[in-house]
């Protein structure tokens, strides 16, 4: 997959203090976006469910049998 450069505005003292703690900035970012798309995509499968939640159907009652021997 391919990498994309992007530009954010961070407060100056938090970078400050990011520095003097060893921390990567670029990694935390990516990993807070990653974090980020990750809850929502949680969010929206659960908004899903909720919309559409599934049904007991008795059709399948012998097809998850199989599983099972």
């Amino acid at each position: 997959m391919a990498s994309s450069r992007t530009t954010f505005t961070i407060d100056g003292e938090l970078i400050e203090r990011a520095r003097r703690l060893g921390v990567n900035i670029s990694a935390a970012a990516r990993k807070g976006v990653a974090d980020a798309v990750r809850d929502a995509l949680a969010q929206s499968d659960r908004t899903a469910y909720q919309r559409s939640p599934e049904r007991v159907d008795e059709f399948w009652t012998e097809a998850e049998a199989w599983g099972g021997e």
